[in-house]
């Protein structure tokens, strides 16, 4: 008997996807009508669908319904709300907004656990009591209806920047993401990376280099990343004989690069469009070349690595045909290609080329690799496709709407201010010392929320400080973007190398340890970038920029080199130089 249930989830996924292309190609729409239905089409997701227990499910339906019912109460009265001015009229809409910053919290919780949704509520508690506080970090108080609705009727809380750039932006991309994942674009990433790698020495470890560069590209996650690549590259490597620990640090170093690798960079590229006013398009060329340079200096590692335990490359009969190479290939690249013409070519936004680029991708849902046509696998594909976005959007627009709580409160409170002079005050006026406090306020801060949520609440407040002190503003927020996304390979959370060690049954901490030396770029290229600004300037100066990557490359290839080199005075002699190249030369 068909089972009509397994329907409705693929059915909200494809309600979602609609909605979010139709809010594309349709021109404006009101924003306190897209933003809380973009809310109220996740909340399903977040509170239903991941459900693992009867007792969440229930809870979870609760919380939808009153989450769902008072998002479309806001968008049936956006008119009303308008009018306002954020304060709250009466005992009805003060209750709705309690309803809304309680879902969004839950929301959190349930999506990404308690760490963020802490540091909102924390965050709400200083706005509601912080005039209390003595000394320069009290404020002086803000009406309960005012304060509250900021947060929840108007554009300066949970229906913000932040999450306009959910809904406009980041869900479309997922949704090009999902389109390529479901079809043989994984496969080509997989096979265009071993025709490219295979042969070499430690083949295996750099085909899992090129394979994630690539998926990471279109993913912007590196979890996802390691269980995708991962489930193919870490059985080759085991099988090959490289040790373990090493095999899973490659893969949790390679996937931590996809959020830093043009075209798509995850969602806290298209809110430092928002947030710098930037085209993407700019953030995406000044991105590339350190992009590069960091996984050049992944593949240098592998090299020396592979060099001191004679790691051998993938056997001739394990790596794919030219002809499949092309053709499987072509499955992302013609989508690519869309997506890149459409930028470029006739200087359409990002979100409407990539709209163009979906439409392409979702045809070639319905051919494979041999050209051959097959309605029910064409069928799944499309299902995985509705399940996969209906789930990402949610579990993004969880984060970036309870980040948006923090941010809202930093602005009304002007907290944020107070704290940027501390830090100015905390370096003695001085950009390296303010940069160090900064680069360590990202690790903590990225240990316990997402990259994402790091990188926005950390270039709110340490960000006008940088800036002040002499840095540009796309500087900054690259600088700040890098360092957020230390937490991925770093102890004790380093969340992509959780994931991988357990994948080959491995202990995390030897695994995190190589990972680190591989790893090397994260930490260093983002300081590369203050010493040698011409370096994320590919768009404008060429030249300048080619030769500061040049000059990058070849430091970074001395340090990755020399931690992983056997002998103790050549790792001293190699980081030495390498390091003085990269911040004076």
């Amino acid at each position: 008997m068909f089972n009509y249930r397994s329907l409705i989830w693929p059915a909200l996924g494809a309600i979602s996807i609609i909605f979010h292309l139709w809010l594309i190609f349709s021109g404006l729409i009101p924003n306190l009508i897209s933003r809380p239905l973009h809310m109220a089409l996740a909340l399903p997701w977040v509170f239903i669908y991941i459900a693992k227990s009867r007792y969440q499910r229930l809870t979870g339906s609760l919380f939808c319904f009153i989450g769902v019912a008072s998002c479309l109460w806001i968008a049936a009265n956006q008119s009303m709300l308008g009018d306002q001015y954020a304060y709250l009229s009466n005992s009805f809409q003060l209750t709705i907004a309690v309803c809304l910053l309680l879902v969004t919290l839950e929301m959190a919780r349930r999506a990404i656990s308690w760490p963020l949704p802490v540091v909102a509520l924390i965050a709400l508690a200083y706005g509601l009591w912080g005039q209390y506080i003595p000394g320069e970090f009290g404020h002086p108080g803000t009406p309960t209806a005012s304060f509250l609705g900021t947060l929840t009727i108007a554009e300066g809380g949970i229906w913000g920047k932040l999450t306009g750039i959910s809904v406009n932006i980041v869900a479309i991309f997922v949704i090009f993401g999902a389109v390529l994942n479901a079809g043989e674009a994984g496969q080509g990433f997989m096979n265009v990376a071993a025709a490219a790698a295979g042969r070499l020495r430690g083949g295996a470890a750099k085909v899992s280099v090129i394979s994630s560069a690539l998926f990471g590209s279109i993913s912007g996650s590196a979890s996802a990343n390691v269980a995708s690549t991962g489930a193919i590259t870490l059985p080759a490597m085991t099988r090959l004989g490289y040790p373990r620990p090493f095999a899973a640090a490659v893969e949790a170093v390679a996937s931590s690069g996809g959020q830093i690798m043009p075209p798509l960079m995850g969602a806290g590229a298209f809110v430092m469009v928002e947030l710098t006013g930037v085209p993407y398009s700019s953030i995406m060329i000044a991105a590339l070349l350190p992009a590069v340079l960091y996984f050049f200096a992944v593949w240098v590692g592998i090299d020396a690595f592979a060099s001191r335990y004679d790691l051998k490359a993938v056997p001739l009969d394990e790596r794919p045909e030219m002809k499949l190479v092309i053709i499987t290939s072509a499955f992302f690249l013609i989508p690519f290609s869309v997506l890149l013409w459409g930028m470029f070519g006739t200087n359409l936004t990002p979100q409407y080329a990539a709209c163009l680029a979906i439409i392409v991708g979702a045809v070639l849902l319905w051919i494979d690799r041999n050209l051959t046509f097959d309605v029910k696998r064409s069928l799944k594909r499309i299902e995985s496709v509705c399940l996969k976005s209906g789930l990402q959007i949610a579990t993004i627009a969880s984060i970036i709407l309870c980040a948006s709580i923090i941010i809202g409160v930093l602005g009304i409170t002007g907290l944020g201010v107070k704290i940027t002079s501390l830090i100015l005050s905390g370096s003695g006026g001085m950009l390296w010392p303010a940069l160090l406090l900064t680069a360590l306020a990202c690790l903590i801060l990225g240990m316990e929320v997402p990259t994402t949520a790091a990188y926005v609440i950390c270039v709110s407040v340490a960000g006008p400080a940088l800036i002040k002190l002499g840095l540009g503003p796309l500087q900054t927020h690259l600088f700040i973007f890098w360092f957020a996304l230390l937490s991925t390979i770093t102890p004790p959370v380093c969340g992509a190398v959780f994931i991988a060690a357990g994948m080959v049954q491995e202990n995390w901490l030897k695994v995190a340890g190589i990972a680190m030396s591989l790893g090397i770029g994260l930490y260093l290229i983002p300081l590369g970038m203050i010493a040698n600004p011409a370096l994320i300037e590919l768009g404008t100066a060429v030249v300048p920029s080619l030769l500061a990557a040049a000059k990058m490359a070849i430091a970074l290839g001395m340090i990755s080199f020399g931690i992983i080199a056997p002998k103790a005075l050549l790792i001293r002699i190699l980081l030495v130089l390498g390091g003085l190249m990269i911040l004076f030369v």
